[in-house]
């Protein structure tokens, strides 16, 4: 079964302007796949879609073989905080919020204790070297401090599938290698789904597959 399936989707901004056509895909438990294309093409758009944070103009969109287009507004909202994790270029860590504070974010939203949120941040946060850092604030981290809290933040909560929109877009080349290294070795562990959408042609070819969003759909 698959854990995410896109069925004869497009997305459109107006009735004859459209990004995409036609696109069927399907992401399985534990798999890897990178999306590239043209600037423009609507490649963050199709992860918003993937995620439920958009609505395409035409096709299915089903999570665990469940079509969404019936979904409420809250079950949207309860998918995205118990089964999904982000990790975004710009990081969007709350800056008033310490490194430990803003990993437990997912888990205080999905209803876990303080305490118990508290300590599943902790050790994620010590297994990707922050354990001296927990305390600090976003704007006293470097930008691959800042990029691991990210990503404890997406996985702390044991999602089913991760988003990535450029999560490497905004540091150097060696940190940008290790900062995915450690992505798809944390998601790797927990048998975790990922997609990623990215320029780099060494992010896309360090996952499991590879597909090119044009305006007729995902190629290989």
């Amino acid at each position: 079964m698959a854990v995410l399936s896109l069925i004869s989707v497009g997305h459109a901004y107006a009735s004859d302007e459209w990004l995409f056509q036609g696109l069927d895909f399907e992401l399985a438990q534990g798999e890897h796949v990178a999306i590239q294309g043209t600037s423009g093409c609507g490649k963050s758009t199709l992860l918003n879609i993937m995620a439920g944070l958009e609505v395409p103009s035409r096709g299915e969109v089903c999570w665990s073989d469940q079509p969404t287009s019936a979904w409420t507004a809250e079950r949207r909202r309860a998918c995205r905080q118990s089964e999904m994790g982000f990790v975004f270029q710009a990081f969007h860590l709350l800056p008033h919020l310490s490194a430990l504070q803003n990993v437990m974010v997912p888990c205080l939203l999905g209803g876990q204790s303080g305490p118990t949120s508290a300590a599943a941040a902790r050790s994620l946060l010590c297994d990707l070297g922050m354990q001296k850092r927990l305390d600090a604030k976003p704007t006293s981290l470097s930008g691959g401090e800042q990029q691991r809290v990210a990503l404890a933040r997406a996985l702390v909560h044991h999602p089913k599938v991760v988003f990535a929109d450029e999560p490497t877009g905004n540091l150097d080349t060696t940190t940008a290698a290790n900062t995915l290294g450690l992505l798809i070795e944390l998601c790797t562990a927990r048998q975790t789904s990922l997609v990623v959408v990215t320029h780099s042609d060494d992010a896309a070819q360090a996952m499991g597959r590879t597909l090119h969003l044009t305006p007729q759909g995902l190629v290989s």
